[in-house]
Protein backbone atom coordinates (compact mmCIF):
# COMPACT_ATOMS: atom_id res chain seq x y z
CA UNK A 1 0.00 0.00 0.00
CA UNK A 2 1.13 3.54 -0.75
CA UNK A 3 0.25 6.54 1.39
CA UNK A 4 -0.50 9.86 -0.30
CA UNK A 5 2.71 11.23 1.26
CA UNK A 6 4.65 8.84 -1.05
CA UNK A 7 3.06 10.20 -4.26
CA UNK A 8 5.48 11.34 -6.96
CA UNK A 9 5.39 11.65 -10.74
CA UNK A 10 5.69 8.27 -12.42
CA UNK A 11 4.51 6.25 -9.39
CA UNK A 12 2.24 3.37 -10.39
CA UNK A 13 -0.87 2.80 -8.26
CA UNK A 14 -4.02 0.66 -8.55
CA UNK A 15 -7.58 2.02 -8.39
CA UNK A 16 -10.64 -0.22 -8.76
CA UNK A 17 -8.47 -3.07 -10.06
CA UNK A 18 -6.86 -0.98 -12.84
CA UNK A 19 -3.22 0.19 -12.86
CA UNK A 20 -2.53 3.92 -13.22
CA UNK A 21 0.60 6.05 -13.30
CA UNK A 22 0.72 9.48 -11.64
CA UNK A 23 1.26 12.11 -14.35
CA UNK A 24 1.01 15.12 -12.02
CA UNK A 25 0.07 15.83 -8.41
CA UNK A 26 -0.39 18.86 -6.17
CA UNK A 27 -0.56 18.98 -2.39
CA UNK A 28 -3.27 21.45 -1.27
CA UNK A 29 -3.72 22.81 2.28
CA UNK A 30 -6.83 24.98 2.37
CA UNK A 31 -7.39 27.47 5.20
CA UNK A 32 -10.29 25.40 6.47
CA UNK A 33 -10.48 21.63 6.57
CA UNK A 34 -7.92 18.91 5.98
CA UNK A 35 -5.20 18.80 3.39
CA UNK A 36 -5.72 16.88 0.16
CA UNK A 37 -3.78 15.82 -2.92
CA UNK A 38 -5.02 16.61 -6.44
CA UNK A 39 -3.68 14.11 -8.99
CA UNK A 40 -3.78 13.51 -12.73
CA UNK A 41 -3.64 9.77 -13.45
CA UNK A 42 -3.11 7.90 -16.72
CA UNK A 43 -4.47 4.37 -17.14
CA UNK A 44 -1.79 1.87 -18.15
CA UNK A 45 -4.45 -0.31 -19.80
CA UNK A 46 -6.61 2.10 -21.81
CA UNK A 47 -4.45 5.24 -21.82
CA UNK A 48 -7.33 7.37 -20.46
CA UNK A 49 -6.37 10.33 -18.28
CA UNK A 50 -8.44 11.14 -15.19
CA UNK A 51 -8.27 13.67 -12.36
CA UNK A 52 -8.68 12.31 -8.84
CA UNK A 53 -8.50 13.91 -5.39
CA UNK A 54 -7.22 12.01 -2.34
CA UNK A 55 -7.45 13.01 1.32
CA UNK A 56 -4.11 13.47 3.04
CA UNK A 57 -2.96 10.16 4.57
CA UNK A 58 -5.27 8.05 2.40
CA UNK A 59 -3.84 4.71 1.26
CA UNK A 60 -3.92 3.22 -2.25
CA UNK A 61 -2.99 -0.24 -3.54
CA UNK A 62 0.28 -1.17 -5.23
CA UNK A 63 -0.46 -2.74 -8.62
CA UNK A 64 0.75 -6.24 -9.46
CA UNK A 65 3.01 -5.17 -12.34
CA UNK A 66 5.82 -7.12 -13.94
CA UNK A 67 8.22 -6.05 -16.70
CA UNK A 68 9.75 -8.58 -19.08
CA UNK A 69 12.36 -8.10 -21.78
CA UNK A 70 10.95 -9.52 -25.01
CA UNK A 71 11.91 -9.52 -28.65
CA UNK A 72 9.51 -8.32 -31.35
CA UNK A 73 9.36 -11.04 -34.01
CA UNK A 74 6.83 -10.09 -36.69
CA UNK A 75 3.40 -8.62 -37.47
CA UNK A 76 0.43 -10.42 -39.00
CA UNK A 77 -3.04 -8.98 -39.63
CA UNK A 78 -3.25 -6.60 -36.62
CA UNK A 79 -1.32 -8.99 -34.34
CA UNK A 80 2.21 -8.26 -33.14
CA UNK A 81 4.17 -11.33 -32.02
CA UNK A 82 6.77 -11.22 -29.23
CA UNK A 83 9.13 -13.82 -27.75
CA UNK A 84 10.44 -13.98 -24.18
CA UNK A 85 14.25 -13.81 -24.38
CA UNK A 86 14.71 -16.27 -21.50
CA UNK A 87 11.96 -18.90 -21.82
CA UNK A 88 11.38 -18.51 -25.60
CA UNK A 89 7.63 -18.36 -24.88
CA UNK A 90 5.70 -16.43 -27.55
CA UNK A 91 2.67 -14.17 -27.21
CA UNK A 92 0.92 -11.59 -29.33
CA UNK A 93 -0.66 -8.18 -28.77
CA UNK A 94 -3.24 -6.33 -30.86
CA UNK A 95 -2.86 -2.85 -32.35
CA UNK A 96 -5.16 -1.47 -29.63
CA UNK A 97 -2.95 -2.89 -26.86
CA UNK A 98 0.19 -1.41 -28.43
CA UNK A 99 -1.12 2.08 -29.14
CA UNK A 100 1.55 4.39 -30.64
CA UNK A 101 4.36 1.95 -29.81
CA UNK A 102 3.53 -0.01 -33.00
CA UNK A 103 5.03 2.88 -35.05
CA UNK A 104 8.48 2.13 -33.62
CA UNK A 105 8.60 -1.68 -33.72
CA UNK A 106 11.16 -3.30 -36.02
CA UNK A 107 11.72 -7.02 -36.34
CA UNK A 108 14.18 -8.49 -33.82
CA UNK A 109 14.18 -5.37 -31.60
CA UNK A 110 14.15 -5.91 -27.83
CA UNK A 111 11.40 -4.09 -25.94
CA UNK A 112 9.96 -4.14 -22.41
CA UNK A 113 6.46 -5.59 -22.07
CA UNK A 114 4.40 -4.56 -19.05
CA UNK A 115 2.18 -7.23 -17.44
CA UNK A 116 -0.67 -6.63 -14.95
CA UNK A 117 -1.83 -9.72 -13.05
CA UNK A 118 -0.09 -11.88 -15.65
CA UNK A 119 -1.77 -10.23 -18.68
CA UNK A 120 0.22 -8.09 -21.15
CA UNK A 121 -1.06 -4.49 -21.13
CA UNK A 122 1.56 -2.48 -22.97
CA UNK A 123 4.98 -2.03 -24.50
CA UNK A 124 7.80 0.34 -23.58
CA UNK A 125 9.99 1.06 -26.60
CA UNK A 126 13.46 2.64 -26.40
CA UNK A 127 13.51 6.47 -26.23
CA UNK A 128 15.29 6.70 -29.59
CA UNK A 129 14.91 4.34 -32.56
CA UNK A 130 16.60 4.25 -35.96
CA UNK A 131 14.19 3.84 -38.88
CA UNK A 132 14.78 3.84 -42.65
CA UNK A 133 12.94 6.22 -45.00
CA UNK A 134 10.95 4.20 -47.56
CA UNK A 135 9.47 7.11 -49.53
CA UNK A 136 9.66 10.89 -49.61
CA UNK A 137 9.42 13.64 -52.20
CA UNK A 138 12.72 15.04 -53.45
CA UNK A 139 13.68 18.44 -52.04
CA UNK A 140 13.12 21.26 -54.56
CA UNK A 141 16.21 23.33 -55.32
CA UNK A 142 15.81 26.87 -54.05
CA UNK A 143 13.08 25.86 -51.60
CA UNK A 144 15.28 26.59 -48.59
CA UNK A 145 13.09 28.70 -46.37
CA UNK A 146 14.22 28.48 -42.75
CA UNK A 147 13.01 25.26 -41.17
CA UNK A 148 11.38 23.90 -44.35
CA UNK A 149 10.18 20.31 -43.94
CA UNK A 150 8.51 17.60 -45.99
CA UNK A 151 6.67 14.38 -45.08
CA UNK A 152 8.59 11.10 -45.16
CA UNK A 153 7.20 7.57 -44.79
CA UNK A 154 9.33 5.29 -42.61
CA UNK A 155 9.71 1.49 -42.75
CA UNK A 156 7.01 1.06 -40.08
CA UNK A 157 4.50 3.07 -42.21
CA UNK A 158 4.79 6.04 -39.84
CA UNK A 159 4.83 9.49 -41.49
CA UNK A 160 7.16 12.10 -39.97
CA UNK A 161 8.17 15.64 -40.98
CA UNK A 162 11.84 15.82 -42.03
CA UNK A 163 14.21 18.46 -43.45
CA UNK A 164 14.41 18.83 -47.24
CA UNK A 165 17.83 17.14 -47.54
CA UNK A 166 16.51 13.72 -46.35
CA UNK A 167 16.27 11.14 -49.18
CA UNK A 168 14.83 7.64 -49.59
CA UNK A 169 17.06 5.03 -47.96
CA UNK A 170 18.36 7.39 -45.25
CA UNK A 171 18.34 6.08 -41.68
CA UNK A 172 16.80 8.56 -39.23
CA UNK A 173 16.90 8.84 -35.44
CA UNK A 174 13.33 9.30 -34.12
CA UNK A 175 12.29 10.30 -30.58
CA UNK A 176 9.55 7.84 -29.50
CA UNK A 177 8.19 10.22 -26.83
CA UNK A 178 7.25 12.89 -29.38
CA UNK A 179 7.36 11.02 -32.69
CA UNK A 180 9.68 13.65 -34.17
CA UNK A 181 12.78 13.53 -36.32
CA UNK A 182 16.04 14.10 -34.39
CA UNK A 183 18.85 13.56 -36.90
CA UNK A 184 19.99 11.67 -39.98
CA UNK A 185 22.29 8.76 -39.12
CA UNK A 186 23.37 7.74 -42.64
Amino acid sequence: MYSTSEFRKGLKIELNGEPFTIVDFQHVKPGKGGAFIRTTLKSLVSGNVIDRTFRSGEKVEKPDLEEKQMQFLYETENEFHFMDSESFEQLFLTQEQLGDARNYLQENVNVTLLFHNGKPIGVEVPIFVELTVTSTEPGVRGDTAAGATKPATLETAMIVQVPLFVCEGDVLKIDTRTGKYIERIR
